[in-house]
């Protein structure tokens, strides 16, 4: 990439480079659902409301949830669940519980027949696509259950105990809030203090830093670092902040909106050329291209790699093969140079682990008065404890003691303030962002098949055609 000094990289970025095209697989998207419809003969009958049931919870119906198993697992529900048998003791047998990695595969013949669960942890590789979901009318307003007393203090309403952005980004059009996201994840680039300790460095706040240590890791036979090359778009989790860092949270916003030539902008090209320059001098553990995300955790755990781009569900995700002195932390993205238009500290923070209730549920009720449960200070103690992760209630940790990785997710994020950014694209546009910009253009670009400038002219097509399709609900930052 030529010199790496600010100016030299700066100057880079201004210059005006061929832009290439590459072919790659058409996705498929969920289309095929059913229209969500107004049809209220499957549903179960409305208990009676009261200060203990505001949700008017039938206490005597059963309950179907369905749970991602990823990352986070799925006992963390299952207690919920035991909870709300506890609450209604004649549900006592009726609660449904399955867990799956393949949501789409497993529910989409469901919604098609009208019968799908009363609780959907929407989350993984097969998450099913929300914009789709909202636009086809399948999913169920959740404004009843922010408005609905919490668990522990009637006096607040849900959404009052909730941390800030999370009931935005459960709106797609106006004040409807069609999902509630559970966990609240922080992104960042993941290291392990003992690992840079033996290197005699720190976590390197500016990219030419971050060069110098992948160069000196190198020279000790170590890769700067690894990602999960099967699924890249996991990439974006710090490579989006970097952009925001560089060009400031507006540029964000323009491609969340698909403006024309958002992915043009210059802080674009800076970070796609930084993050291609970690390939372009062999700073990529070998074979990364082909490995899970469990397989690049794994080989980042034995030391083989530095850094990893990832979110604070890793640190549970991974806990069999962590080292008990690794001292897991998580830091924001470097700065590329003086000229960024955000400080060092800027990361990507949100809401993660997102949950639905299908319209056509036969217990709809039932499944957001077992999501009140699951933001009780209980259950998100619970949670904190299990998996090592934060959930969108605002607090839950008091009194606890937090792994180091949980720990640094804190620390960072107090660190940020308000520098805090949520790109949408992966809320709004999942084909979009995981399969094409992710699978389609990132993977290739860090595996050396495609430049930073094709790169780019690659998504930047990939959005232009997202706005053409008529068959694809368009969403706005308001």
């Amino acid at each position: 990439m030529g010199s790496t000094s600010d100016v030299g990289r700066r100057d880079l970025v201004k210059r005006s480079a061929a832009l290439g095209l590459i072919a790659v697989p058409s996705v498929s998207v969920l289309t095929a659902c059913a229209s969500g419809g107004d049809d209220d003969s499957n549903k179960v009958d409305k208990g009676k409301k009261s200060a203990k049931n505001p949700l008017a919870v039938n206490e005597s119906a059963g309950l179907d949830v369905v749970i991602f198993d990823g990352g986070f697992g799925q006992q963390y529900a299952k207690d919920a669940e035991n909870e709300f048998t506890k609450a209604f003791p004649k549900t006592e047998g009726k609660v449904k519980h399955s867990a799956t990695q393949k949501i789409q595969t497993t529910l989409q013949p469901r919604f098609n027949g009208g019968t799908p669960p009363d609780l959907i942890d929407n989350s993984g590789a097969e998450q099913m696509d929300f914009g789709t979901l909202v636009g086809k009318k399948q999913l169920t307003d959740l404004t009843p259950l922010l408005d609905a007393p919490s668990i522990d203090d009637p006096k607040k309403k849900v959404r009052d105990t909730l941390r800030p952005g999370v009931v935005e980004m459960g709106q797609f059009e106006g004040k409807p809030v069609w999902v509630l996201y559970y966990a609240y994840t922080v992104y960042g680039v993941w290291y392990s203090k003992t690992n840079l300790a033996k290197l005699d460095v720190e976590y390197p706040e500016t990219w030419d830093d971050m060069l110098a240590v992948c160069a000196k890791a190198k020279k000790k036979g170590i890769a700067g670092w690894t990602y999960p090359g099967k699924y890249p778009y996991y990439l974006p989790f710090s490579l989006y902040p970097f952009i925001a860092k560089i060009g400031g949270a507006d540029v964000l916003t323009a491609i969340d909106n698909l403006e024309p030539n958002a992915w043009k902008h210059p802080a674009v090209k800076a970070a796609f050329e930084a993050y291609y320059e970690l390939y372009r001098k062999g700073y990529i553990l070998k074979g990364t291209p082909g490995l899970t995300h469990i397989e690049s955790q794994t080989a980042w755990n034995e030391g083989k790699a530095l850094f990893i781009p990832n979110g604070s569900w890793v640190e549970n995700e991974a806990k069999k093969t962590t080292p008990k002195n690794f001292q897991m932390t998580v830091s924001a993205p470097s700065s590329l140079d003086s000229g960024d238009k955000m400080p060092f500290g800027t990361l990507w923070a949100s809401g993660g682990e997102p949950f639905i209730v299908p319209k056509s549920a036969k217990n709809p009720e039932g499944g957001m008065e077992l999501l009140r449960i699951m933001l009780g200070e209980k259950s998100t103690k619970n949670f904190v404890q299990q998996v090592s992760s934060l959930t969108s209630l605002n607090g839950g940790t008091e009194g606890l003691s937090l792994p180091p990785g949980l720990a640094s997710a804190q620390e960072a994020l107090e660190k940020a303030g308000k520098n805090v950014v949520n790109p949408r694209l992966q809320d709004w546009y999942v084909a979009l962002q995981k399969q094409q910009i992710g699978v389609g253009v990132l993977g290739e670009m860090m595996a050396g098949r495609m430049n930073p400038a094709e790169a780019i002219k690659k998504i930047q097509k990939y959005a232009d055609e997202t706005v053409k399709d008529d068959a694809v609900k368009k969403y706005k930052h308001v």
